[in-house]
């Protein structure tokens, strides 16, 4: 099994989230399983052709998504992150409630507020 990583640099994304969105959509998917020890920052970033801090940037925000662990000098794993992701979500979930009702926002306003949000994101 081996991470497979397609960074475009003429894409309206920076490299960065390029690589953090594929290796994230990867270990939800199950492509990469819980446990798969990820390249090293210098190995990936020499493969990919980017720049260490390039490759550091996707990891730290990788591993504060709960996607990935580092294990100190024994690398960076992928971590079982449904429980983190779900968690994160639930969490900024009910941010965004209380948010809309400080602000009076009614409770369909709010709902409607989200799914057009979502929809944006994910499109449909």
């Amino acid at each position: 099994m081996t991470l497979k990583i397609a960074v475009d640099p003429d894409a309206g994304t920076a490299p960065y989230e390029q690589l953090r969105t594929q290796i994230s959509e990867q270990a939800r998917s199950g492509v990469l399983p819980v446990g798969y020890r990820l390249p090293t920052v210098r190995g990936l970033a020499e493969e990919l052709g980017l720049a260490a801090n390039t490759v550091a940037k996707a990891y730290r925000a990788l591993e504060a998504d709960g996607v990935i662990e580092t294990r100190g000098r024994n690398g960076t794993f992928v971590a079982a992150a449904g429980d983190a992701a779900e968690r994160h979500a639930g969490v900024a979930a009910r941010e965004y409630a209380e948010q809309v009702r400080r602000l009076g926002v009614s409770r369909g306003r709010a709902v409607a507020l989200a799914e057009d949000a979502v929809r944006a994101v994910y499109g449909g």
